[in-house]
């Protein structure tokens, strides 16, 4: 069977409790229809880059699986009917991955008001200062 890896969008109001019940209902149509759920990972509510169906922010949700393609469009007709989904993308791999997805192990961002690292900035004194070292 082929290896599928679907985002989708929920909407910003919902609580987490129904994002995983959200998630539950769609890896049900998977495991029904004689699909395996690899993995699902929550990444939470974050910022969207434009304004979807009058939200700003959106609950973030990847579900990979190994599952037959008529399942995969099942689960995906029901996505398009959800009025809690704003947003979904599935694509197909040709393995899965292993261990966590890079959004879950990426710790801030533009969503996270702590910053890692602050850039560095002169004062033009400064830079003229260097400058004229070099020189």
């Amino acid at each position: 069977m082929p290896f599928y890896e679907t985002v989708f969008i929920a909407r910003q109001d919902l609580t987490e409790k129904q994002v995983q019940e959200l998630t539950s209902l769609f890896s049900k149509i998977i495991t029904d229809l004689d699909g395996k759920i690899h993995k699902t990972e929550q990444w939470g509510l974050r910022n969207l880059a434009y304004r979807i169906k009058k939200n700003r922010k959106g609950h973030y949700t990847l579900i990979e699986s190994d599952t037959p393609a008529p399942a995969m469009i099942e689960m995906e007709r029901q996505m398009r009917l959800h009025e809690d989904v704003l947003r979904y993308l599935t694509i197909r791999e040709k393995e899965l991955s292993k261990g966590p997805s890079i959004m879950v192990e990426k710790s801030g961002g533009r969503d996270s008001d702590e910053r890692d690292s602050k850039p560095d900035f002169k004062s033009r004194d400064e830079k003229k200062d260097t400058k004229e070292e070099a020189a």
